[in-house]
């Protein structure tokens, strides 16, 4: 029988060794490697013939999402960047494992043509989209206050984690039927912003805004829209842009990052009917720290 654990206890971790990766970052050097829920997620049929779109699918939570969802019973087209490659690989292998489709697309999403580009492609693979996930986003740690982030920083900053999410939700809605959702990755960085993170953080609490003003303009056509808030998860973006990863996570009353696999459950439960009646919500995952 599977017993409940002490949720501080789930994944014990001893101080994360200090490891730093080029961005945009792998799983494969990461000590210890992020769960993704390869051995522990158990599907029962709540996404049962979705097709899906998810941004950022390669590794992290997008890749924890893609499995759930697949295990689910979904279709998982996700996107990543060129140098995810081999990362995007093993996505594709755990969706197709668990019988559904996987379509990877290399996608730059802070270019408006690549964007609606890759809804054709979603169209044209699945013919609509059920559930679309904005996960992909850039951060880069500037400890040395705003003065050290570059304007090419912010600009990129802001074209990754705020214009893609809009230009793909524009471009996808004509192809959500009624019935569907949109899942936006906001996070605990939006209620309670890190000083070294700055332009990350106000772009999260954009994403807070656009989930619940988007949620009212798409109500009354059927269209749930919510987002999920983590607080700190280990995944490749850690050691890709955070200088110190030692003490990574236990800020949380928790005491430990989240896993990957830890997430995702948020997302499948946002996306399914069992969710019916909730939109413009904020699902906190923070590991105990509290958020409005």
């Amino acid at each position: 029988m599977n017993q409940p654990q002490n949720p501080a206890h789930r994944h014990p971790e001893p101080d994360l060794p200090d490891q730093e990766q080029p961005h945009p970052g792998w799983t494969g050097p990461m000590d210890p490697p992020p769960d993704h829920g390869e051995e522990s997620y158990r599907g029962s049929g709540k996404l049962e013939g979705r097709k899906a779109v998810i941004t950022g699918g390669d590794s992290g939570i997008g890749r924890a999402v893609a499995l759930a969802f697949a295990r689910e019973g979904a279709d998982v087209l996700f996107t990543h960047l060129d140098a995810e490659k081999e990362d995007a690989e093993e996505t594709v292998r755990l969706v197709e494992a668990a019988g559904r489709r996987a379509v990877p697309v290399p996608c730059d999403i802070r270019e408006e043509a690549n964007c609606r580009s890759l809804i054709d492609r979603a169209v044209e693979e699945f013919g609509r989209i059920d559930i679309l996930v904005n996960n992909a986003a850039y951060q880069m740690s500037q400890p040395d206050g705003i003065e050290a982030i570059s304007t090419e920083q912010f600009d990129r900053v802001l074209r990754t984690n705020l214009y893609g999410m809009f230009w793909l939700t524009k471009f996808a809605l004509p192809h959500i039927p009624e019935g569907g959702s949109v899942i936006n990755s906001a996070s605990v960085q939006a209620y309670k912003p890190s000083p070294h993170l700055l332009d990350y953080a106000m772009t999260k609490g954009a994403i807070v805004t656009f989930t619940q003003g988007l949620a009212q303009m798409l109500a009354e056509r059927g269209i749930r829209v919510n987002a999920v808030a983590p607080g700190p998860v280990w995944t490749p973006l850690i050691p890709a842009t955070m200088p110190d990863t030692v003490e990574f996570g236990k800020q949380a009353p928790l005491g430990r990052p989240a896993q990957p696999a830890e997430m995702a459950p948020a997302y499948v439960f946002l996306a399914s009917q069992e969710a019916s009646f909730i939109t413009a919500e904020i699902v906190n995952a923070t590991g105990g720290t509290p958020l409005p």
